[in-house]
């Protein structure tokens, strides 16, 4: 299976609202990797890398669960970059 990584920014009311501890909680339901960090423009930036399909799942339920927060996205393809297990950055 080929390993994909995606980068997506998620912009609206997405920090304060448990938005990087809802997304580890998703990732862990999923076999990818990568991290969540909030942005100091009041962005959160979300790293995913793992199976196409499972990394497409995991970003349509992080996106599903918090889709009231979010208005807008913008998703770029990334070199896998070889990340271990999913972390939530300062």
């Amino acid at each position: 299976m080929a390993t994909v990584c995606k980068r997506v920014t998620y912009s609206g009311r997405v920090q304060g609202v448990g938005f990087r501890y809802t997304a580890r909680r998703r990732a862990s339901e999923f076999p990818v990797a990568g991290y969540v960090r909030n942005l100091a423009n009041g962005d959160v930036e979300l790293v995913a890398e793992g199976d196409e399909a499972q990394v497409t799942a995991f970003l349509n339920a992080v996106a599903e669960h918090m889709q009231e927060y979010v208005t807008g996205m913008m998703m770029r393809d990334e070199q896998p970059g070889g990340y271990s297990g999913f972390k939530v950055r300062a």
